[in-house]
């Protein structure tokens, strides 16, 4: 499926009454969640140890 059909996609699942920020908001979202797995599948993730160090000195 390419980017647009995608973007079709989730706009026709949008309900009648949803705003384009609406729609932005989604796509962004939808977007992200892509990215995130292109990372990990090209392993550019971190563990979950590191992540456990970088919340602490973020909830100090």
């Amino acid at each position: 499926m390419t980017i647009k059909e995608k973007m079709i996609k989730v706009v026709r699942a949008l309900p009648a009454n949803a705003s384009i920020e609406d729609a932005m908001e989604r796509l962004l979202f939808l977007a992200k969640i892509e990215k995130g797995l292109s990372q990990a599948d090209s392993g550019k993730t971190i563990s979950h140890a590191q992540v456990k160090v970088k919340m602490s000195k973020w909830l100090k």
